[in-house]
């Protein structure tokens, strides 16, 4: 199977997790927007959904669903979306669509986080990636600084605004051995929104779609 037939089976397993008469969380990029296309099969089930991203809201809008204001919303059954790497404690990097801190508040408003990728994304140690940071525009050469200085090599990601209007540095060459005293440490740094780590709430289960079919895994 190609990548993208992985991403279309992993999207349908986690169909299985969506809980009837509620409200669904929805994430952003590639593997979410084949969710979301499997979501429209069953959306007469669901009272809604949240968006994680203006792009993915529009998706589901054109299928006819439901997108909720996230302050009108008491409680968010279950969050599905994709990650750039997982490791298999289900740390994840997440923000390779620029997303991170939408996709931050809608898991931590969750009751479960399913997150689904194909199985390249599963990785020994995560960093290989690069580790996108939403920073405040004004802030940008001062937190690149700050992270030169903890070893990383932010880049500048050209040409992009998130959807809070802030930018994103894209940090390569981190191996990132302690993801939760980094996630900490980075958003320490003022002028930093977040950061694409989802350590400290990572998820809670992760479906992997494989060669030989789903692959489960728990914390």
């Amino acid at each position: 199977m190609t990548q993208d037939e992985l991403k279309k089976m992993v999207a349908q397993a986690a169909i299985e997790y969506v809980v009837a008469d509620s409200i669904i969380g929805i994430g952003t990029g590639s593997t979410a927007n084949y969710f979301i296309d499997a979501l429209a099969e069953i959306k007469h089930t669901i009272d809604g959904t949240v968006a994680s991203s203006e792009a993915s809201a529009e998706r589901l809008r054109g299928h006819g669903i439901q997108v909720f204001d996230l302050n009108s919303v008491d409680e968010i059954s279950v969050y599905i979306d994709g990650a750039d790497e997982s490791d298999q404690h289900l740390h994840l990097v997440k923000g390779g669509g620029g997303a991170l801190t939408r996709e931050k508040i809608v898991a931590a408003c969750s009751r479960k986080f399913v997150c689904i990728a194909d199985d390249s994304k599963l990785v020994d140690v995560l960093g290989e990636f690069p580790l996108p940071v939403e920073v405040i525009p004004m802030a940008r050469s001062f937190v690149g600084r700050e992270l030169v200085k903890l070893g990383g090599r932010p880049v500048y990601r050209e040409g992009f605004v998130t959807d809070n209007g802030n930018v994103i540095l894209d940090v390569h060459d981190l191996s990132i051995v302690d993801p939760r005293g980094l996630e900490k440490q980075l958003n320490d740094i003022t002028g930093v929104v977040t950061n694409g780590l989802f350590a400290l709430k990572p998820a809670d289960v992760l479906l992997l779609g494989t060669q030989d079919g789903v692959k489960k895994l728990e914390r």
